[in-house]
């Protein structure tokens, strides 16, 4: 398996439809929670109470989360039944903005990672979906929850409610569709069958047929009064994303990642037409309310109307950078809603597909995160640009546009003028002036994907890990290629000794090698390690090298002789980043099970566990002086955490 799973295992369909990875294990005493004041955590663009204390292992106890910057990132949309509000669930609650403005009017914060989300028919109440296995209702007017349903055993993926607001069905990546009663929360009946991952349902118009889609391929109607299975559609040739009746009730709609859509009859299950035209996979679909008109949306970047009696392409809607996976249409009919992995909500109208208005501010993942050396500013890899933050209020000083997806290493120069990343889908590492945003140099060479970027604390060399098996040592000041590393079968991780006289690199091959700079020569090979090896961070005397892996596991090494002096178990999945105190006494991992762990470094003792992210925590770093660490997750946001 390859880069995607460091920091790309990311967006909607990959949160939810992982299995879970392994068995839970005992708790370390402290348990630090994301909110223990009521004032904390401070939004981006808010300034932060940088503490004044540096963390060591007798106060790590005490670590807060003082900011949280980024809106999370989109998955469902709804419109309200009047069509004046918009709401939008996110990996950390749910959005509501006005309709016609796109205004933020309030925000229900579920510290869960929420899938989806619909309005009742009275516009009172919402509902969500989340990954935590449960939905929930609540107040519209005030946010407040007012009843929590459980019974799903994986993530809800996808709801939706009868026109009468008196049964909701859900369908959850346990493989079945569930049917609730709203009045009381009672499960009516579960709706077995699929035999993979229902990602979407949809109920007819009359409320009397339910729509699954899944990714074994097929789609499911059911009669909902009894459950009975009226018709297995298939046709398509992988898995399907998203279903949807006509206003009418007598056609149903289905996408998959085979790039087509279909549209069937509802009677009898047979096919209608057949919709092609994307060119990548259709994630989302959505029918007008008069029915004339299907909207879609692919990871092509681009949202195709087509007119339904022919299935002709009226209009195709471009503007957005990534894919689009949610879609939704006025009460009206006169405005479409659009969400990407681009991190914007669209609108759109449709007379003419003119682009109305666009709200910004969401992220698909957080990958990569460093901070500056001089602590001022923070640098974060998203799927489709780098960032820059100020650290002191979490203002977006700087964008740095990266056209390959999946940014997997990034690194400043230790003067803090330039920053290089490479990216899993590209073969050129980037390096940009840090003051103005200029492109200032390409290191081309790989033949495969880069991993990972590193830059020595001499500043002189630029190291730079790929899927082609090699590494390749640069020189930074005008970019010629020094050496050229290889051994590996793969390479994950890479990063320089203090000293810069040496280069210690992690692969999935099951070894971490060590190589000297000067020359490139191999000195050692640590074997018999489990595969999945990936992070890596010297200590700050170099002393000690500490690794992560998808085993759950970090070790820590005395690069002296090799011994390995502490396993350090506790996580309960994949490990990804490592960092050590800038004092070298703390070790902070971050991992798929959504925490961050801290650990003394002299005896591998566990010193606590940082809850709040909603997702996969996959990056961490420490500021310069010790003060604050940093977080990234898959759940798009960027955490700051320390001692108030």
């Amino acid at each position: 398996m390859k880069a995607g799973l460091r920091f790309a295992l990311i967006g909607l369909l990959i949160c939810v439809m992982l299995p879970a990875c392994k068995p839970s294990q005992a708790e370390p005493e402290h348990i630090v929670t994301p909110t223990p004041l009521a004032s904390l955590p401070v939004r981006e663009g808010t300034h932060v109470p940088v503490p004044s204390t540096v963390i060591l292992p007798d106060n790590a106890s005490r670590l807060v989360q003082l900011a949280r910057w980024g809106k999370g990132n989109i998955g469902g949309l709804a419109y309200s039944p009047e069509g004046k509000l918009l709401a939008v669930a996110s990996s950390l609650g749910i959005y509501i903005y006005d309709a016609k403005t796109l205004d933020q009017i309030s925000f229900i914060d579920t510290e869960k990672y929420m899938t989806s989300v619909v309005f009742s028919p009275d516009g009172q109440t919402l509902v969500s979906g989340s990954t935590d296995t449960t939905l929930q209702l609540w107040r519209v007017s005030d946010g407040a929850p007012l009843r929590t349903l459980s019974g799903h055993a994986d993530a809800v993926t996808s709801l939706a409610l009868s026109s009468d607001g008196q049964t909701l069905a859900s369908g959850s990546n346990d493989q079945t569709v569930r049917l609730w009663r709203v009045s009381d929360g009672t499960t009516l009946r579960t709706l077995e069958g699929h035999a993979g991952v229902v990602t979407s349902i949809a109920l007819s118009p009359n409320g009397q047929t339910l729509a699954s889609g899944s990714d074994d391929q097929t789609v499911r109607v059911w009669r909902v009064s009894d459950g009975t299975l009226l018709h297995t559609l298939v046709g398509h040739t992988d898995g399907i994303t998203s279903v949807s009746f006509s206003p009418d009730g007598q056609i149903l709609a289905s996408t998959s990642l085979d790039n087509t859509i279909r549209l069937w009859h509802v009677s009898d299950g047979t096919i209608l037409k057949l919709l092609e035209g994307h060119a990548d996979i259709v994630m989302g679909i959505a029918f007008s309310p008069d029915g004339q008109t299907l909207a879609s949306g692919s990871d092509d970047k681009t949202i195709r109307l087509w007119r339904v009696s022919d299935g002709a392409v009226l209009r195709t809607l471009e503007g957005h950078t990534s894919g689009i996976n949610s879609l939704v249409f006025s009460p009206d009919g006169q405005t479409l809603a659009s969400g990407s992995s681009d991190g914007t909500i669209r609108q759109w109208s449709l007379a003419d597909g003119t682009l109305l208005r666009t709200q910004q501010g969401y992220m698909k993942y957080i990958g990569p995160i460093k901070f500056s050396p001089d602590g001022q500013t923070l640098a974060s890899a998203g799927p489709l640009d780098l960032r820059l933050w100020r650290v002191s209020d979490g203002t977006l000083l700087r964008t740095f546009a990266y056209q390959p997806d999946n940014i997997t290493g990034v690194a400043f120069t230790p003067d803090g003028q330039i920053l290089a990343a490479g990216s899993e889908s590209d073969t050129v590492i980037h390096l940009w002036r840090v003051s103005d945003g200029t492109l200032v140099g390409n290191l081309p060479g790989h033949t495969e994907g880069v991993m990972s970027v590193a830059i020595s604390p001499d500043g002189q060399t630029l190291a730079s890990g790929s899927w082609d098996k090699t590494i390749r040592l640069w020189r930074v000041l005008d970019g010629t290629l020094l050496h050229t590393l290889e051994g590996h079968t793969e390479i994950a991780g890479a990063t320089f000794s203090p000293d810069s006289q040496f280069l210690a690199s992690s692969s999935w091959d099951k070894t971490i090698r060590l190589w000297r700079v000067a020359d490139g020569k191999l000195l050692h090979t640590i074997e018999g390690l489990p595969e999945g090896m990936n992070g890596l961070a010297f200590s700050p005397d170099g002393r000690t090298l500490a690794a992560s892996s998808l085993d759950s596991i970090v070790r820590i090494w005395r690069i002296a002789d090799y011994t390995l002096l502490h396993t350090l178990e506790g996580h309960k999945s994949w490990v990804f980043g490592v960092a050590f105190s800038p004092d070298g006494q703390i070790l902070a991992s971050g991992s798929w099970d959504k925490t961050i762990r801290l650990w003394r470094v002299s005896d591998g003792a566990s010193l606590g566990i940082l809850q709040g992210h909603t997702a996969s925590a996959g990056s961490v770093a420490f500021s310069p002086d010790g003060r604050l660490l940093a977080s990234g997750s898959v759940d798009g946001t960027i955490r700051l955490w320390g001692i108030p």
